[in-house]
Order: C-alpha cells, then sequence, then structure tokens
C-alpha cells in the first residue's frame, strides 16, 4: 500500500467506523433514545433517499451510462436494494439500539467472512478446505465470544444477533450479485440499489408502523446528515477509488480497521465504553478471516513484496 493510498484507506476506515456511531446517536438506546429510536427503519430511509439521489447525480455524471439496460442488470439492482441495503441496513440500525458502536462494527467485521463462506459454497467450483471450515466456525466464535449470549435469556442478546443478521444480508447480497455479473457501472448499481433499498425500506417502516413525532432533533438532523452525505456518498466515492488502486483483497481489510473508529467515536461522542469481549471477539473474527483468505493474503504480500 503506496504513501498515497493510505490515507485514503485510513479515511474510509474512520468514516465506515464512525458511521456506527452517527446510527447509535440518532437511534439511542432503551436507557437514552434518539429522535429515531422507535422509527430505525425510517431513519435508514432517509439515509439512503439522500444518499441514492447524490449517488445517482455522481453517476450521470462519472459512469458510461447511468442506467440500467438488460433484465439481468434489474435483478443485479434488485438483489443489491434488497439484501446489502434494505436488509443490511433496516436489521443494523434496529439491532444498535441495543448494543454499542464498537460492538456493531466488530460483528460487522464477519461480513468478509461470511462472504467467502456464501461464494464457495453457492459456487460449484469453489469449495471451503479444513482450513477454511476451521476460520469460519473461528468467525462465528468470534460473534459469539462478543455477544456473549445467556442461554436462559437468549432475548437479552437479541440486538447482536439482529447485527449478526445484518452481516449476513451484506455476504450473501454481495455473493449474488457477483455471480450476476453485469456491465452496469458500479456508480450506477450503487445509485439504483440505494434508491431501490430506500423505497423497500419505507414500505417496511409503513407495515412496522413506525413514527416520529415533532420536529427532528438537531442530534439526528446531525446524524442524518452524516450518515447520508459523509459515510454513503463520499465514503463510497473513496470505496471505488481504492478498489482500482488496491483490488477486492486489500479493500476488504477496511473491515477490521473500522471497528477502532467505531470504538474511539462511540467513546469520544457517546461515551461508550470498550470492554475485554469486543477486543477479543474482533481478534477472534480477525483470525478467522486471516485462515479462510490465506492464499489470497500470501500471493498479495508476494507480489507486493516483489
Amino acid at each position: 500500500m503506496g504513501y498515497r493510498t493510505l490515507p485514503l484507506f485510513l479515511a474510509l476506515a474512520a468514516v465506515w467506523g464512525s458511521a456506527f456511531m452517527a446510527i447509535k446517536a440518532g437511534v439511542g438506546d432503551p436507557a437514552a433514545p434518539g429522535y429515531f429510536f422507535d422509527a430505525p427503519v425510517l431513519f435508514a430511509a432517509l439515509r439512503f433517499d439522500v444518499a441514492g439521489v447524490l449517488m445517482l447525480g455522481y453517476a450521470v455524471r462519472a459512469a458510461d451510462r447511468w442506467r440500467p439496460r438488460t433484465r439481468l442488470e434489474v435483478a443485479a439492482v434488485a438483489v443489491g436494494a434488497v439484501f446489502i441495503i434494505a436488509g443490511y441496513h433496516a436489521l443494523l440500525f434496529v439491532g444498535q439500539r441495543g448494543t454499542t458502536s464498537a460492538a456493531a462494527a466488530v460483528i460487522v467485521s464477519l461480513s468478509p467472512v461470511l462472504t467467502t463462506a456464501f461464494a464457495r459454497g453457492l459456487l460449484d467450483d469453489e469449495r471451503l478446505a479444513p482450513l477454511g471450515l476451521a476460520g469460519m466456525g473461528l468467525g462465528l466464535a468470534g460473534v459469539v465470544v462478543l455477544s456473549r449470549p445467556d442461554p436462559a435469556n437468549l432475548v437479552g442478546s437479541r440486538f447482536e444477533a439482529l447485527v449478526f443478521g445484518a452481516a449476513l444480508c451484506f455476504a450473501l447480497g454481495s455473493v449474488l450479485t457477483r455471480r450476476l455479473d453485469t456491465d452496469l457501472p458500479i456508480e450506477a448499481f450503487e445509485a439504483w440499489s440505494m434508491l431501490g433499498g430506500a423505497a423497500l425500506m419505507h414500505g417496511l417502516s409503513l407495515g412496522l408502523g413506525e413514527s416520529v413525532s415533532g420536529a427532528p432533533s438537531p442530534r439526528g438532523l446531525l446524524a442524518l446528515g452524516y450518515l447520508a452525505v459523509v459515510a454513503s456518498a463520499l465514503g463510497f466515492l473513496i470505496y471505488f477509488t481504492l478498489l482500482e488502486r488496491l483490488g477486492a483483497i486489500e479493500i476488504n481489510l477496511v473491515s477490521y480497521v473500522a471497528p477502532a473508529f467505531a470504538a474511539l467515536s462511540g467513546f469520544a461522542f457517546l461515551g461508550e465504553g470498550i470492554d475485554a469481549p469486543t477486543v477479543g471477539g474482533f481478534f477472534v473474527i480477525l483470525l478467522g478471516f486471516a485462515l479462510i483468505k490465506r492464499r489470497a493474503i500470501r500471493e498479495t504480500l508476494r507480489h507486493r513484496s516483489g
């Protein structure tokens, strides 16, 4: 990773890591509910209303084309809208009402492990080797260490389970869109997925009977603006730049740097503590990722050193 790339990489980790703090600031928790505490899905939908419009404007300006043309491209956008945007963010925003920013970020850092597992399970030419299976097991163990479920009170760990479900949605959606393999520019894919996912979440919010009363609080508006403009629009612009420079393997590592920024921003702005299970769960998940991606990481390091 070159000296010009490292600052962008750290900026992306900081932006996406601090997004967990912004979500928590918007929805709050049972002890200190935020403005969107009773409407977390609506909060997520509003985020992508704004981010989707901004991203579509960027796609019109920067991409070769900004509209899907074929049924396959429409199907890819639908998968992105259902799993990557609506499924992932609805579960994440609801789950963060009862867990810390750092804990949520650590659970989401399991996504690369789950993505690899889904890919090798769904594609005929890929299978997990014994070490890969061990890595998958370690990743799941990391979530257990982090959430500390009590068999006598499984409801108590439901929030971490929702965040884990969000990571599952993101991983499955990533693999399904990869299988579809369309020529739709990534900027256009992201824009239409965001807008479609936002529409789905608005429908889900209505179905759940979510509502907010009174004018939005300054904290809620600030959190919404940060998530839509900084974490989504700016974050994905940085992501696209790094994807071209680093490739898919190295860019995945941002998932393991983001929890540090989630913990720091949660501590600085929300007074959240960082406990030993959070740190321990992170390192167990990181070890699982290293086992599953050992060959790709080894080849990348060999290429960089050569």
